[in-house]
Order: C-alpha cells, then structure tokens, then sequence
C-alpha cells in the first residue's frame, strides 16, 4: 500500500497490443450507425462498468505503482473483444483524489489508443448551470477525450446544452433509475397524467439527436421499458443493473429492443469482480463472453 500512495500518480508505460479493428488509429466521434456497426461487428450490446474500487482489487496487484489503472488494463484487455462499451464511474477515481483521477485519465487513454472501436461513457451524473456544464463538457470531451458523460437533467435544457455542442459525442440522461428513491420524483404523477421521467424523456428529445442523446433505464424496471419505448423509438437506453443487482437481460431485450438493438446494457461487479485471485481478468473475460453469447442470441435476426 505504501508504494501505491507514493507512486500512484507516475504515468505507467506502454501495455498490451492494439486492436486489430483499427491498428493505431485514435477518432473523435462516434455517431449512432458506428455504433450499431460495432453491435453488428461483435454481436453484443454489452458496456462493462469500469468500478473500480482499491480496496477490492486482487492484493497482488497492490505492488504497481497505479494498482487502479493495471487492474482496469487486464479487464479491459480481457474483455475487449466482447464488449462494445466501457463505462469507468467518476467518483470510484474522484475518491482518490488527483492520483485517482489520473487513473481516470489513464484508463480512458489506454481504451482510445488500443481499441479505438470501443464507446466510453464518463458515468460522472453532471448537471450545473451552463457555463458550469461548459467547463464539465471540456473537462470530458476535450480533455480526457470520452465519448459520452451521464448527465442529470434535472436544472433543465441549459445544463445539458453546452455536452450536445461537441460533435459525435453524447449526453447520456439520467431518465428512470433503479435506486430504492427512485420514485421520490421519478414517479411522481403530473398534472398531465404522465411521470415525471416520462415528461423528462419527452421534453429532451427536442434538445438533440438520436446521434447525441441516449438515456439511462434501470434493469431493475425492465417492463417499464416497453412504454419508455413508445416515447423514444430510436434512441439508444443505457441500461445499468444486471448482475450483481439482479436485472434480467432477457427482460431488457424483451421490453427494451428497437428494430437495431438500441440497447447498451451495462455489467459492472458481475464482470470485474468475478475472482479476486492472480486469475480475476480470464475470469472477467469468461463472464463478458458468457454474456456476449447470450446477447449474440437475442440479437438473432435482427442486426
């Protein structure tokens, strides 16, 4: 641990081999028929959620001088060939301060430069006034380089305007969730008749694209996915909770499926965390597959 605090801020060196997709070949946007193209490509829609927590690590790995960031290179070289996004949550490097967030930078850095096909979501639940969330945009899209930073839609279009200004990125909305308080506001009733989410949903389509603008859908409320349908066809649902939190995949897709996928189901500890020994990225790679052939068969006919 010693030799963690003190070196975990050193740039690590070059690891690994790039991807055969695009050999060494970094791009800047990425719309919403490249990333069908990779669902097509790789047969899943599966994001793995990059989590990672220092006190959960294999304690072998604690000997690197950024044991967050080799962690994070052995599950994405694992299980790259399987997924068609990864989604690193802020707070899990925020907690560590600038060493962690430049675990951050590095992870991001090293998904771009070796498997530039992959989408990368910066889960970090932005949302300020706008020239607050002009700062956070650059922070993301200019700085770090991601494609994607979840946003809570909460103060309204301002917040979220200055995230929909940089081309072939994406400003992923917090729409329904799966957290015990969801129904706090999410599932109040308006005057309309409609749910709060659902009126969230209505309103932002007018704010970008279906090449911008995804949402995210709790797995957990996987048959209230059907009606979310009926309000955004096109746009792709980031759909976090299935695994460790019990979501149904087969539920998501049943409910959830547009006529090309339109889905990006999120697997975060079910992945990562599947062993904690010298073995945990095979493990990792393992289950990312067991869930790529399962979504390989869902999408059977249809891309």
């Amino acid at each position: 641990m010693r030799n963690f605090f003190y070196l975990y801020g050193k740039i690590s060196g070059d690891h690994g081999k790039r991807s055969a997709w695009s050999p060494g070949r970094r791009r800047n946007k990425m719309n919403a028929t490249q990333l069908y193209e990779q669902i097509r490509a790789k047969r899943s829609f599966l994001c793995v959620g990059l989590d990672t927590d220092v006190k959960k690590i294999p304690q072998h790995l604690m000997i690197h001088e950024d044991p967050v960031f080799e962690f994070n290179r052995a599950i994405v070289d694992a299980t790259a060939a399987y997924t068609v996004c990864y989604k690193p949550n802020a707070a899990f490097y925020e907690s560590g301060g600038a060493l962690g967030w430049q675990s951050l930078v590095k992870t991001v850095k090293y998904i771009r430069d070796r498997y530039p096909e992959v989408l990368v979501i910066a889960d970090a639940k932005r949302g300020d006034i706008g020239n607050t969330s002009g700062m956070y945009a650059r922070a993301f899209f200019s700085s770090m380089q991601v494609d994607a930073v979840t946003l809570s839609p909460y103060m309204g279009r301002d917040t979220v305007a200055p995230f929909l200004e940089y081309e072939g990125k994406w400003a992923v909305l917090l729409a329904l969730t799966s957290n015990p308080s969801a129904e706090d506001f999410e599932m109040l009733k308006l005057e309309n008749g409609t749910y709060l989410y659902e009126q969230v949903i209505r309103t932002s389509l007018e704010w970008g694209t279906e090449d911008n603008l995804m949402y995210v859908v709790g797995a957990t409320r996987a048959e209230m996915l059907e009606g979310i349908r009926k309000i955004a066809p096109r746009h792709f649902l980031l759909v976090p909770g299935v695994g460790a939190q019990g979501g149904s995949l087969s539920e998501v897709a049943r409910y959830g499926m547009n006529d090309r996928c339109g889905l990006l189901v999120n697997s975060s500890r079910a992945i990562i965390y599947a062993d904690n020994g010298v073995n945990f990225a095979r493990v990792a790679g393992e289950r990312a597959r067991e869930m790529q052939r399962e979504m390989a068969g869902l999408l059977e006919g249809m891309v």
